[in-house]
């Protein structure tokens, strides 16, 4: 840490224990993408709560797609409200709690409790987004332009530690627990009780060491309610048309993110019920995709910064594409194995590629709004991606090789749409004087 947060990398005034801090955050709620999303209750929603219907991974995916459309609809707004008064701290503080208490809850949820289910993802994964959003307009505020890429690599890859950690104790109570001769609704709670725990604890030293440093900006008007902030915010979609390479990563994130999301959401679904995968393989397997996902995210972050941003995202788009093949063509446990190595690499780095070139691009007076959109436009991808992958498997009969292939499109489609971007013309664009705008 100390060559990555030293002062040629960060800004005037910041020191390293709140870069540490900043880090911490993606340490605290990464058990809950892993664990909750990808790992664990996903696997348990399709095979107890669903009892292995057809519909599981539909139903899976759709109550994720509502999480993410509530996310759309508001996160712009939220960020919008957190800019014009400089309360992402305090936004961030009750929007970590949310989910660490709706995470608790999860523990309550027995096989046929679908609507229970339904609901309390829903919950869990709004609050979480909201959290990853608000953390992320943090970033520009520590690291220097050119530090982007390393900075956010630094802490993306000590976030998948915490994930690991998560994990790590949730795989040792479920080995313990098979040990006993225990069902997963007797585990499974336990695991959502030992992410709630880990996410509130970890999140404590964010809230302790990291500073506020935006100063409001009240509209001349005098108003300072939502209203007035969601009036900014169609205003900034307006404005969009000054940031046109804001615009088309948004484009590309909206394509990209939605394959990314295929992988977060579905994974442990298609290794159990296509691989053959058991729980207790499922969960190792998620575990060693973290630790190649941190090692992605730390060298990528690095590389952005000697290659350029817009260079190293390409590489991790068509690395992903050649997965997605790599994980249909497959039949054995150890080819998904390399599927998901590969993934992990490509996942760590994609993610916080694309968090560093937002940051990047975004206006530095409106980073909480901007970062909004970029939610925005992530979120959206996270209903196009699952949402498509549980239809295809739906409207095939349960084909997942097939859902999992289309997938590769996605990224495709990002790389195309990553080709207009200037990263020069939109930074000047983001430093210049809004009234110019």
């Amino acid at each position: 840490m100390a060559s990555l947060a030293s002062e040629e990398s960060l800004n005037p005034g910041v020191q390293r224990r709140e870069v540490f801090a900043w880090a911490m955050y993606d340490f605290a709620n990464s058990g809950y993408t892993t664990v909750v999303l990808t790992a664990v209750f996903s696997a348990y929603f399709a095979g107890a709560v669903a009892g292995k219907a057809d519909w599981g991974p539909l139903a899976w995916s759709a109550a994720l797609s509502v999480s993410y459309a509530l996310v759309m609809l508001t996160m712009p707004g939220l960020g919008a409200w957190a800019d014009e008064r400089a309360k992402k701290k305090p936004l961030l503080m009750m929007v970590t709690a949310g989910c660490v208490v709706s995470t608790a809850a999860l523990g309550g949820v027995q096989p046929g409790d679908v609507w229970l289910a339904v609901v309390l993802i829903i919950a869990s994964n709004l609050f979480f987004s909201y959290g990853e959003s608000v953390s992320a307009a943090f970033l520009p505020e520590l690291a220097r332009a050119d530090a982007l890429g390393r900075v956010s690599g630094w802490g993306w890859s000590f976030g998948y530690l915490g994930g690991m950690l998560a994990l790590g104790l949730s795989l040792a109570y479920v080995i313990w627990a098979q040990g006993q001769g225990q069902p997963a609704a007797m585990f499974v709670p336990v695991t959502m009780l030992i992410t709630a725990a880990i996410y509130g604890l970890a999140s404590l030293v964010t809230f302790r060491w990291l500073r506020e440093r935006a100063t409001p900006s009240p509209r001349a008007d005098g108003d300072k309610g939502l209203r007035a902030a969601l009036r900014q915010l169609r205003g900034t979609f307006r404005q969009l048309r000054h940031y046109p390479d804001f615009a088309w990563l948004l484009a590309c994130a909206t394509a990209y993110q939605g394959g990314v999301a295929v992988a977060i959401t579905l994974a442990a679904i298609y290794a159990e019920q296509v691989i053959g995968f058991q729980q207790q393989e499922t969960m190792v397997l998620i575990f060693v995709l973290n630790i190649a996902a941190a090692l992605g995210a730390f060298a990528f972050g690095y590389l952005q910064d000697l290659l350029g941003h817009k260079r190293t995202l390409a590489i991790t788009l068509v690395a992903w594409a050649a997965t997605c093949f790599l994980a249909a063509a497959t039949t054995t446990k150890a080819g998904f194995w390399w599927a998901a190595a590969i993934a992990g690499i490509s996942m760590g780095s994609s993610q916080s590629c694309g968090r560093a070139l937002a940051g990047l691009l975004a206006p530095p007076r409106q980073l909480a709004e901007f970062y909004g959109l970029w939610t925005f436009a992530t979120r959206l991808a996270s209903i196009i991606g699952p949402l498509a992958y549980g239809l295809i498997t739906w409207g095939t009969g349960g084909n997942q090789r097939l859902a999992i292939a289309s997938t590769a499109a996605l990224f495709v489609i990002g790389l195309v749409l990553l080709i207009p971007i200037q990263i020069e013309r939109g930074r000047a664009a983001a430093l210049a004087d809004p009234s110019d705008a």
